[in-house]
């Protein structure tokens, strides 16, 4: 799939420091993540008056309290996916877009979840400008996964639940891996790693620590809480 070219010299030359400087300085060896890293316009998945801090080596504010990722989180959770270019991925917290579309350059279809209309709308027109048609993009309860187009070759959920949550579990493919940051609301979260070894058993690896924005939802937490 050929991406639409949205960049300036400047912005594509910011993104490519951003690569060398925080992604493949920090170990991360994936060539697929490191090509997809580069390639997609992480500017235009940030609010314009924020662009010029679309490649600083942290969180940005999208609205609605909500993030998108630091750059090399973005790229660890992918490359923690290992996925080599045949998966069907499942992605809860769509946010922005950018995410789907770093997955969209690697994996053969992208299905992300959404629960904040506004920004499920936005982010279906950014990837719409840049002509990626591999992602389908759903507003709702994104701990209920999307049961009609599993099992998944992997899953990757972009905010932290207490747990990880069982439809999604479910919803996993034989061998597919699943990768959510979990722990309490706020601070204190580790990325786990979920590997399905059979019907029944699951492999489970504690990878690095995080804070990520709350998983609101059934499997997740109350939204008019804070804990």
């Amino acid at each position: 799939m050929v991406m639409k070219d949205r960049d300036t010299p400047a912005t594509r030359a910011d993104r490519l420091a951003m690569v060398a400087s925080q992604i493949e300085s920090r170990g991360i060896r994936d060539p697929l993540v490191v090509k997809a890293m580069r390639e997609v316009p992480r500017h235009l998945f940030v609010p314009g008056d924020m662009q010029k801090r679309a490649h600083d080596d942290t969180p940005l504010p999208i609205g609605w309290e909500q993030t998108i990722s630091q750059p090399y989180i973005v790229a660890y959770m992918t490359q923690a996916l290992g996925l080599h270019g045949q998966e069907t991925v499942l992605e809860i917290g769509c946010g922005s877009g950018y995410q789907a579309a770093i997955l969209s350059r690697i994996a053969a279809r992208v299905y992300t979840v959404e629960r904040i209309p506004q920004l499920a709308r936005k982010a279906m027109a950014t990837l719409d400008e840049l002509g990626i048609t591999n992602i389908q993009v759903r507003e709702g309860d994104g701990s209920l996964g999307w049961e009609e187009k599993s099992p998944f070759d992997a899953i990757m959920v972009t905010a932290s639940g207490p747990r990880i949550p069982a439809p999604l579990s479910s919803q996993l493919g034989l061998h597919g891996t699943l990768v959510m940051p979990v722990g309490s609301r706020g601070q204190g979260q580790r990325i786990v790693r979920q590997t399905r070894i059979s019907r029944e058993t699951f492999r489970t690896d504690q990878l690095l620590g995080v804070a990520f924005v709350p998983l609101i939802g059934e499997y997740g937490w109350r939204a008019d809480r804070k804990g």
